[in-house]
């Protein structure tokens, strides 16, 4: 029996009010990995626009900083 039957076998034999916590449950997991998705792919993506770039030559010395009170 796959997975998918297994799960909606047990979801079968809850009270509704369970079946509504699973349900519940389902929304934030889908949620959380759509979270960590766009997390991979920003990353993969700063990643990849900031390739190369530790080779580049510096414009500006540390010298060029300089501190400003208020």
């Amino acid at each position: 029996m796959a997975l998918e039957d297994r799960i909606h076998d047990y979801v079968r034999k809850l009270p509704l009010a369970f079946q509504q916590e699973v349900l519940d449950f389902i929304q934030y997991l889908l949620t959380k990995a759509e979270q960590q998705d766009r997390q991979e792919w920003s990353s993969l993506a700063l990643a990849f626009a900031m390739r190369g770039m530790e080779d580049e030559e510096t414009e500006y010395a540390l010298s060029d900083l300089k501190v400003v009170f208020r």
